[in-house]
């Protein structure tokens, strides 16, 4: 109860604070809120009440409070129906250096946004699929498939291991520019001619960027299909999505949120971490998100982008055991080989940080993890930064909190931490 008391009050604080480059606040947040009434459903018809609806997307409004995230949207299903899809703040036009009377566009449920690194859950479904199809086998070898991929002690790194990432290259090569990302095959030589030593193997070092180009590169051979021409057969068609892809069509670029840098600029060793697993620093990586280079590229691990209600909507699908609409998208047994923990919590050497992984998603934790107390059933990805993408059987949700701000360093967190509360408070496993 003290705990909790000190939280609120932290909280309290917490609203005032400005951390760093932040927005420009708007006097109303209900003025620069969207809210798609035809999708939500009555709270009561899923076991919740309009209170705890409300009080959870009271949570999103305290995120916004910060000044971290020029735009926000949340996609929220319980039980399989949408209890929440609203956007709030900005997509393009209130970024901490904006111009005051500059165009500013609202976010709306619908406003793609580059899912970055929760990109990664949907590229490890991809593989599983083959696995499900018997086309791979997901502890063959990297080399098996490609031999020059086994030169420099790499030989006997296997597919489950990178989806794991343990296979010990998690980062690019030093002095990478950045706009290379776009250059696949390019990036391919390099991690061909990167040299790993034993003690790295098997070690969790999460793989920012290296894993979902190496993935790329088996759908490729096995499937004589680029990437985003499989994603399109076996997901993004089946399942009616309108963006859901790597990059963005030409047509639809007009209509994706801006990024933007916020919050402190991080100092070492900060900033080297960052650096190493990216390739370049938070602000750099911000820039080149927003340019026409990285909307056409394919980033297999880093630019998938669509709406919070199509991620939303893929969790969904793992929770309905691979079934969307009548559509058997994958077996139940692939969700399971994609949800099911590998390896208990350790310590991860890239993130700096506890993690529980299973073969392409990050887990949740007894009591506390990633996805809240009491959520070791719970599966997802988080993107960069505050992008969380999750679901959770014993709750019965899929959720997709999207954000466009960079905060490395800031007061986003507790607001944050606040909302993962709310969810356990509001739809709690002992009602579902």
């Amino acid at each position: 109860m003290i705990l909790d008391l000190g939280f609120r009050s932290m909280l309290s604080i917490n609203r005032y604070l400005r951390i760093g480059d932040t927005i420009r606040m708007p006097r109303s947040i209900p003025a620069v809120t969207t809210i798609n009434h035809d999708d939500e459903v009555d709270p009561a018809t899923v076991g919740m009440t309009i209170d705890g609806v409300e009080s959870i997307w009271r949570s999103v409004e305290e995120i916004y409070r910060t000044g971290t995230h020029p735009g926000i949207s949340l996609c929220f299903r319980r039980r399989g129906k949408i209890i929440l899809h609203r956007g709030i703040g900005h997509a393009r036009g209130n970024g901490p250096r904006s111009p005051k009377r500059g165009n500013k566009v609202l976010m709306q449920p619908e406003t793609p946004v580059c899912y970055f690194s929760a990109s990664k859950a949907v590229t490890a479904f991809l593989i599983h699929l083959l696995n499900e199809d018997k086309l791979i086998n997901l502890h063959d070898t990297i080399s098996f498939y490609f031999p020059e991929f086994g030169l420099h002690g790499k030989k006997n790194i296997n597919i489950h291991q990178v989806l794991s990432h343990r296979s010990g290259i998690p980062g690019l090569l030093k002095n990478i520019p950045i706009g290379s990302l776009s250059d696949n095959d390019e990036i391919w030589r390099l991690l061909c001619e990167t040299e790993i030593s034993s003690h790295h193997k098997e070690n969790l070092a999460y793989h920012a960027l290296t894993g979902g180009y190496i993935l790329e590169r088996i759908i490729n051979k096995v499937t004589n299909m680029d990437i985003q021409q499989f994603l399109d057969e076996r997901v993004r068609k089946p399942m009616n999505m309108k963006y859901f892809r790597y990059g963005i069509a030409p047509e639809q670029a007009t209509s994706i949120a801006a990024n933007y840098t916020t919050g402190f600029k991080p100092m070492f060793p900060v900033s080297s971490l960052i650096k190493r697993a990216l390739g370049g620093s938070i602000k750099l990586v911000t820039e080149v998100s927003n340019t026409s280079l990285f909307n056409n590229a394919v980033i297999p691990a880093g630019n998938l982008m669509g709406t919070a209600e199509e991620m939303s909507r893929f969790f969904q699908m793992l929770l309905n055991d691979g079934v969307w609409e009548g559509k058997q998208i994958c077996q139940p047994m692939t969700v399971r080989h994609l949800t099911q923990e590998y390896c208990s919590i350790q310590f991860d050497r890239t993130l700096m940080f506890p993690m529980r992984y299973s073969a392409g998603l990050m887990i949740g934790g007894e009591p506390f993890g990633l996805w809240g107390r009491h959520s070791s059933s719970a599966f997802g990805h988080i993107g960069l930064i505050n992008k969380f993408c999750w679901a959770d059987p014993a709750r019965d949700i899929s959720v997709s909190l999207l954000t466009t701000g960079m905060p490395i360093i800031a007061n986003n967190i507790p607001p944050l931490i606040n909302l993962m509360i709310n969810i356990n408070q509001h739809c709690s496993t002992r009602t579902c």
